[in-house]
C-alpha cells in the first residue's frame, strides 16, 4: 500500500547485447546542426571508423526468427545506456519495424479521473520519441511488425501502420459488424481445460497441495459434455478450483453469456414506516452533501423534505399500502422524478420536489454507518479517541486512512475498525504510520509546540477484527500484532493470505484464479491461511445486539483504549523554561 499516489518515474535504457557492437548512440558528426557526412566530406576521412561506418547509420531492431542473437553476459552492465526521454511513467514497451519501439506514459495522479493513456514511439535513427496516439487504454503490435491495433477506454478499436502517426478516425473499426460463429461445446472444452491448465502453471506450490492435478483433470473434464450454458460451465471450473482448499480461488470475468435486459430501480436514501395508511420517512441518508462522490437525493438544500414526511405520491401517481412503494420507482434512476410530501398524511399542505433517484445507495448507507460510530466513539469516550474505518488496504482504504486518521489527530488515541475489509494490498503504509513514534518538539514564539513528525496520534491503538475482514484484511492485524501496536477486539479473520497477482484470461474472457502469492512467517512456517488472525479480546456482535443498534465489540474496544490511556496518560512534555544566553 506505500506504493498508493505515489510518483512513479521510469527512463527508458537500451542495452547492447553484443560486445563486439557498438552502442547506436554513440557522438557523431551528424549531430551537429546543419551538418551531414557524405564521401565528398573530408572530415569523414578522418572520423574513427565506428563512428563514421555505424553510428551515423539507425540500428536494425527487428524480430528475425532466421538470425541468431548473440547476448554476451559479462560486461553487459556496462553496455547499458540510457536514452534521452524524460523520465515519466512509462510502461508496456514493445519493439516496432526496424529502429523503432512503442510504450505507453501513464498520467499523473493529479489527473484524477483520466485512465487513458499516451502511446509514444521511438526512432533510433534521430534519436527522438514523438506522441504516435493519446486517449488510448491498450495496444498491440502485428508480429510484422506493420500494424498496430490500439483500443480506447471507450472501447473504441483502430489498426494503424507502424511508420507515421495516425490521423483521428484513421483505422477505425466497427466491431458492432463483426460477427463469428461459434460451437459453444467445442469453446467450452477448451475453456475448461485453459482454466485447469492455468492452475497447473500459476499455482504458488507446484505440488498443487498434494493434489494429482492430471487425475483431478480425468475426473472432471467428462462432465463438460453434460455443460448446458456457460454458468454450468463456470460451476464446474469452480468445483475443479475448489480441490485446492485456498483462498482467492474465485472466478473471474462470467464470459460469454447472452446479454439480458436489466431495468433499474431508483432510491431515495431512504428508510420507511407505514403510519396512518401512508409509507413515512423513518430515517434519511444525507452522509455530506460536500462528498462529491455521494447522491442523497433528499438531503439537497432547499427541498424541505425531512424524517417523519410521508410520501404521498410519486409522478402524479398516489402511493399507499399495500403498494409496493419501490415499483413506484422503477425506471426512474437517475431521471427526473416528481413525489409529493408533506409532514401529514393528507394531500392538503403537502409540496412537491423534483429529485434524482439514484440505483444504488449503498454507499449513502455505509457513510451513515460509518459516522455513527464515529459519532458513539467519540461520546463513549468524552471525547478522547478518534475513530477510522477502513473499507479495504487499496485504494479506498488508502483514502479513508489519509482522511480519518489526520484529521483527528487532536485525540489522544484511535479505534482502527478493519471490519468487513475487503483486502487488496498489503497495508504496511498504514501499519507504518501508526508505528511512527513522537520523537520530540518544536517550540514556536506563540501558540502550541510542534510534534515531530507533525501529525499522528500518539497514544493507545485498538483494532476492530471480524470473520469478515479477509485478505489484505488478514494481514493488516497480523502485522497490527507483529509491530505491538495494540489489542486486537472482536472475531477471528476470514483467513486468506494466499493471493493472486493475475492470471491470463480465457477465450471468452472468463476464468479463474490461479492464487500465486503465499505468506510464511518469520519462523518459516506458513501462516494464515485458513486460519485468520484470532482476537486478543473476543466480542461477537449477536444479531439481537445489531437489530437494537448495538455495537459490543464497539464498546469494548472504547473500554479497552481507556483503560491504556489510564495507564499511559497522554501529557506532552512541557515547554522548557526560556534560554539565557548571556548568562551561560
Amino acid at each position: 500500500m506505500s506504493s498508493q499516489e505515489r510518483l512513479v518515474r521510469r527512463s527508458v535504457y537500451l542495452a547492447v547485447l553484443s560486445a563486439k557492437e557498438p552502442s547506436p548512440l554513440l557522438p557523431s558528426l551528424v549531430d551537429e546542426p546543419g551538418r551531414t557526412l557524405d564521401a565528398h566530406d573530408s572530415t569523414s576521412e578522418k572520423a574513427p571508423p565506428s563512428i563514421a561506418s555505424k553510428a551515423h547509420r539507425a540500428p536494425v531492431l527487428r524480430l528475425d526468427t532466421a538470425s541468431t542473437t548473440s547476448v554476451d553476459i559479462d560486461g553487459i552492465q556496462q553496455r547499458i545506456v540510457a536514452l534521452r526521454i524524460p523520465a515519466g511513467d512509462y510502461g508496456d514497451l514493445k519493439a516496432g519495424s526496424a529502429g523503432t519501439f512503442f510504450f505507453t506514459e501513464a498520467p499523473l495522479p493529479s489527473e484524477q479521473g483520466d485512465q487513458s493513456l499516451r502511446l509514444w514511439q521511438y526512432r533510433i535513427d534521430d534519436r527522438k520519441s514523438r506522441t504516435f496516439v493519446s486517449g488510448i487504454a491498450t495496444y498491440m503490435v502485428s508480429a510484422d511488425t506493420k500494424k498496430l491495433l490500439f483500443g480506447t477506454p471507450d472501447n473504441h478499436w483502430n489498426i494503424v501502420g507502424t511508420d507515421e502517426p495516425p490521423k483521428e478516425g484513421d483505422g477505425a473499426l466497427n466491431v458492432d459488424a463483426m460477427e463469428t460463429l461459434v460451437d459453444p461445446r467445442a469453446e467450452w472444452a477448451e475453456i475448461f481445460r485453459e482454466t485447469w491448465r492455468t492452475q497447473r502453471e500459476f499455482f504458488y506450490d507446484a505440488k498443487m497441495h498434494g493434489n494429482d492435478w492430471q487425475s483431478i483433470y480425468d475426473k472432471y473434464s467428462p462432465l463438460v459434455r453434460s455443460v448446458q450454458h456457460r454458468a454450468d460451465l463456470a460451476y464446474l471450473i469452480a468445483t475443479v478450483g475448489g480441490e485446492l482448499t485456498v483462498g482467492h480461488s474465485y472466478l473471474e470475468g462470467e464470459g460469454d453469456v447472452p446479454d439480458t435486459t436489466h431495468t433499474s430501480v431508483g432510491l431515495l436514501g431512504a428508510d420507511y414506516s407505514v403510519d396512518n395508511g401512508r409509507y413515512r420517512i423513518k430515517r434519511l441518508y444525507t452522509a455530506g452533501n460536500w462528498n462529491p462522490h455521494l447522491q442523497a437525493p433528499l438531503s439537497a438544500p432547499g427541498l424541505k423534505v425531512a424524517e417523519g414526511d410521508y410520501i404521498l405520491d410519486v409522478n402524479g401517481r398516489s402511493l399507499s399500502p399495500p403498494a409496493n412503494l419501490y415499483s413506484f420507482f422503477q425506471g426512474t434512476a437517475g431521471k427526473l422524478t416528481t413525489i409529493r410530501v408533506n409532514s401529514a398524511p393528507t394531500v392538503q399542505g403537502s409540496w412537491i420536489v423534483t429529485v434524482k433517484p439514484v440505483a444504488d445507495d449503498e454507499a449513502l448507507r455505509t457513510q451513515a454507518w460509518i459516522d455513527d460510530n464515529r459519532r458513539l466513539v467519540d461520546k463513549l469516550s468524552g471525547g478522547r479517541l478518534a475513530y477510522v474505518w477502513l473499507p479495504n488496504t487499496a485504494g479506498g482504504g488508502y483514502t479513508a486512512f489519509n482522511r480519518y486518521f489526520y484529521a483527528q489527530q487532536d485525540k489522544q488515541g484511535v479505534i482502527i475498525d478493519e471490519r468487513y475489509n475487503q483486502g487488496g494490498e498489503v497495508a504496511d503504509y498504514i501499519v507504518g504510520q501508526l508505528n511512527r513514534p513522537l520523537a520530540g518538539y518544536f517550540a514556536e514564539r506563540a501558540g502550541k509546540s510542534i510534534t515531530m513528525p507533525m501529525a499522528g496520534i500518539f497514544g493507545p491503538k485498538v483494532m476492530l477484527i471480524n470473520e469478515s475482514a479477509g485478505s489484505g484484511g488478514d494481514a493488516l492485524p497480523y502485522y497490527f500484532r507483529l509491530a505491538k501496536l495494540g489489542p486486537l477486539v472482536g472475531t477471528r479473520t476470514w483467513g486468506g493470505l494466499v493471493g493472486t497477482l493475475g492470471v491470463p484470461a480465457a477465450i471468452d474472457n472468463g476464468g479463474i484464479t490461479a492464487p500465486d502469492l503465499a505468506f510464511y512467517d518469520l519462523n518459516g512456517k506458513w501462516a494464515v491461511e485458513n486460519e485468520g488472525v484470532a482476537p486478543d479480546i473476543e466480542v461477537e456482535n449477536t444479531a439481537a445486539d445489531v437489530m437494537h443498534g448495538r455495537d459490543a465489540q464497539i464498546e469494548r474496544a472504547v473500554a479497552e483504549a481507556l483503560k491504556l490511556l489510564q495507564a499511559h496518560p497522554i501529557a506532552p512534555a512541557p515547554r522548557p523554561a526560556p534560554i539565557n544566553r548571556v548568562t551561560q
